[in-house]
This record gives C-alpha cells, sequence and structure tokens, in this order.
C-alpha cells in the first residue's frame, strides 16, 4: 500500500490526509472530488478555501457552520450588500476566522460573483467551462498530487481580471478539487471511483 493512503478502522482505504478525524474522514469520503453545480455551494467553496490559505483545511471545516451563518449561508446576492455594520460584526465573530481582508474579499467577490452570473448565466457554467480534458500539473515535492496547474492558473488569472481577491492559483486549484472538476484521489483510495462516476454521469452546465 502506498505511503500516502490509509485503512481506516472501518476497513475503507482512503487518502492518507483526513487522519482520523471523523468530521475530516466525512469530508473526504463524501464531498472532496464530487462534482458541485449549485452556484451557491460553489461561492462557499471559493471563499472557504480563500479564508484557508496560510491555515489547515480542518480548521475551517470546523468552523464551516459558523461561516456559514455569518455570511448569509453564502447567498453572494446577500452578501454583495453587506456593509461596514457586516464588516465590525463579523471581526468580531470568534466563530470564523477574523481576517478582515479574507472577510471584505468575501464581500467584494459577492458583487464579483453576480456579474459573473449575469456574463455566463450562472457560477457553475463558467467555472465547469474550464474544466480540463485530463490530469495535469506536476507532483507537489513528495506528494503525488499537484497544488498549481496550468488551468487553476488561468482561472485565477481571468477571475483576477473581474475584479476577484484572494483567488490564487494554488487557492484555484484547491477549489478545482473541492468543486470535482479534478478528482485528486489516489488510485487506491476508495473514494476516488464514487467520485470517478459522479463526474462521468454529470450533466456539465452551459
Amino acid at each position: 500500500m502506498s505511503q500516502f493512503v490509509q485503512e481506516g478502522e472501518d476497513g475503507v482505504v482512503r487518502c492518507w490526509w483526513p487522519g482520523a478525524d471523523d468530521e475530516y474522514v466525512g469530508y473526504h469520503d463524501h464531498e472532496w472530488g464530487r462534482p458541485v453545480v449549485d452556484d451557491i455551494r460553489l461561492f462557499e467553496k471559493v471563499c472557504l478555501e480563500g479564508f484557508q490559505a496560510g491555515l489547515s483545511w480542518i480548521t475551517i471545516l470546523r468552523k464551516r457552520e459558523n461561516f456559514r451563518a455569518a455570511f448569509a449561508g453564502f447567498d453572494f446576492e446577500v452578501v454583495a450588500k453587506f456593509g461596514e455594520k457586516d464588516v465590525e460584526r463579523l471581526l468580531g465573530d470568534a466563530g470564523i476566522v477574523r481576517h478582515q481582508g479574507k472577510i471584505r474579499s468575501t464581500i467584494n467577490n459577492a458583487g464579483r460573483a453576480i456579474e459573473l452570473v449575469e456574463e455566463a448565466g450562472s457560477l457553475a457554467a463558467w467555472f465547469w467551462a474550464w474544466e480540463p480534458n485530463s490530469r495535469e500539473g506536476e507532483p507537489d515535492g513528495d506528494w503525488p498530487v499537484p497544488s498549481i496547474t496550468p488551468t487553476s492558473e488561468a482561472i485565477a488569472k481571468a477571475l483576477k481580471k473581474k475584479g476577484w481577491t484572494f483567488v490564487g492559483p494554488t487557492t484555484v486549484y484547491a477549489f478545482m478539487q473541492a468543486m470535482g472538476m479534478a478528482n485528486d484521489h489516489l488510485p487506491e483510495c476508495e473514494a476516488g471511483e464514487g467520485c470517478e462516476r459522479e463526474r462521468s454521469a454529470l450533466q456539465r452546465p452551459r
């Protein structure tokens, strides 16, 4: 068995990174790599990946329900209307990551999300149009999965041109993995096959 997979107490072979944490294992098994086409959930994912920058993902995952409560369920039509009182409220919310730049970025990006929907019809249609035809990118050091790919670099550049913030190529690739545009479960990981079935059956938004 590869050093990058592990067999859990339930006998399931998984990627190593969720460890034995039940919440993290659930996220790995049922969310990561599975295709998402709902605009609200896509906006949530790109925002939370931005909040994760410099932190561990489990920190964000454990605070996700708090983030949802604080940011109106990540309804970008609502978040785009947040003002200074909301910024103050969020900076005082110990349940989330109180980083002023990331908070303001989320509000800004909500406005940009509305513009993207006006342009492409939906966030899903815009993002899924970037789906690569095959796996891409080089392994990241000792980890056999890339952290940046040509597509994530191109998406980051396009988003920044449209005024989005906290969307560097590493953040974008993590978002691509989370939304199922990339299935980076390792070959031995039992979750990978299910992700690929869902990706194969997915009606790509246009």
